[in-house]
């Protein structure tokens, strides 16, 4: 007699890839892509092809999420110092070799793809310093948290130099999210940060004779203290250096309350907002919704930070909690540089807008951490939800 062996429906079959993961989580990371998906429909109807290539940007991201979702905690460990040893040789490989576009030499040609080395850098980074402290769980001492540092400003340095002073800055701030996160002094961190806090008020106070034409800052290249300066004061050049700003600012202030509707914009779509489906898109986001569009927005992201974060405390390990920690703490500071700069309060720096900025790379680093995060969600203590 022969034997018929049913065939599992799809749905069984896909069940396994899904187990485990944290609904709450997947729900704000959904709700984030519609509202990025929504936004580019609105502020980019009218260059072809742009929301349909970032609704397959979308796609391509959460496929690369529920992959890497699948790799277990413990292989992401194995692969953390590898990781980290293959980014920097690719940054000492920029240095030497590397390709150079406006005046930046950024990128690396590989003869079947061009790369950008530093990207990688944004998770191998976080990945590294939470395998270092997860070695050394239970007996950490100031020797750890000093080669942590210098870990962490090898790539950084690597970074500064090509020059590309926001990737660094987003790399810097992953790998201090872990370094704070393991349990760094109050007493070591409060005296940067009133020192950073002096520097600021001195630049404000200093603007006028430090800004003059033909005064050089030594530490910074001409077109980082061109940016401080317009952040400083945009209507010193309103027609060059401070376009930018002010056009996002004036879009911001445009849309008012409600904003003037979908795809209505016309800052927007006079192209008076710069990058209005990258850099700027918050700007064209505010000005087509409004007050209350961003407050939603707002709160989007504040839910989606939140749910990182409980699933970081429940991680089963230290390197757990480190990398899962740090990953969505650098999410955030994503975000608030791209609101920040758009709305005149940071320096113009090319940072994107998680979930809602077109760009594949970012978009895939974005599904690779949500996959990570994922990962060490699957993996959690038994606590109260």
């Amino acid at each position: 007699m022969a034997v018929v062996i049913e065939k599992p429906p799809l749905r069984a079959r896909l069940a396994p890839l899904v187990q485990g993961f944290d609904g709450p989580f997947l729900l704000t990371v959904a709700l984030l892509a519609l509202i990025g998906q929504v936004v580019m429909v609105s502020v980019a109807w009218d260059i072809e092809g742009r929301a349909w290539d970032h609704a397959r940007n979308l796609l391509i991201a959460a496929i690369v999420m529920l992959a890497v979702a699948q790799i277990p905690p413990q292989r992401l460990q194995a692969l953390a110092l590898p990781s980290y040893a293959v980014g920097v040789v690719l940054l000492v490989a920029v240095e030497l070799v590397g390709v150079t576009k406006k005046g930046a030499q950024r990128w690396l040609d590989l003869g079947v793809v061009t790369i950008q080395p530093s990207e990688l850098m944004k998770i191998a980074m976080p990945l590294m310093l939470a395998w270092w402290f997860q070695q050394r769980e239970g007996r950490l001492r100031m020797l750890d948290f000093a080669v942590a540092g210098a870990l962490l400003a090898l790539p950084v340095g690597l970074i500064l130099l090509q020059p590309d002073l926001g990737t660094a800055l987003l790399v810097l701030a992953s790998g201090l999210s872990v370094i704070y996160l393991a349990g760094l002094s109050w007493k070591l961190i409060l005296p940067p940060l009133l020192l950073g806090a002096l520097g600021v008020a001195t630049l404000i106070v200093m603007e006028p004779q430090w800004c003059a034409p033909g005064v050089d800052w030594v530490v910074l290249h001409e077109y980082q203290r061109q940016r401080v300066c317009t952040l400083l004061d945009p209507t010193r050049d309103p027609l060059g250096k401070g376009f930018h700003i002010l056009q996002g600012m004036i879009a911001i202030g445009s849309g008012g309350l409600w904003g003037k509707g979908f795809g209505q914009g016309t800052q927007t779509h006079l192209d008076f907002v710069p990058e209005r489906s990258t850099d700027f898109i918050f700007a064209a986001f505010a000005e087509e919704f409004g007050f209350v569009g961003v407050l939603v927005l707002l709160a989007a992201y504040g839910l989606f930070v939140w749910r990182g974060l409980v699933l970081a405390m429940r991680a089963s390990t230290l390197f757990g909690r480190l990398l899962a920690g740090a990953l969505i703490l650098v999410q955030f500071v994503y975000a608030f540089v791209n609101i920040g700069m758009v709305s005149g309060i940071l320096p113009v720096v090319g940072v994107p807008l998680p979930f809602v900025s077109y760009g594949g790379t970012a978009m895939v680093a974005l599904g690779a951490s949500l996959g990570l995060m994922l990962s060490v969600g699957r993996h959690k203590r038994l606590v109260p939800t």
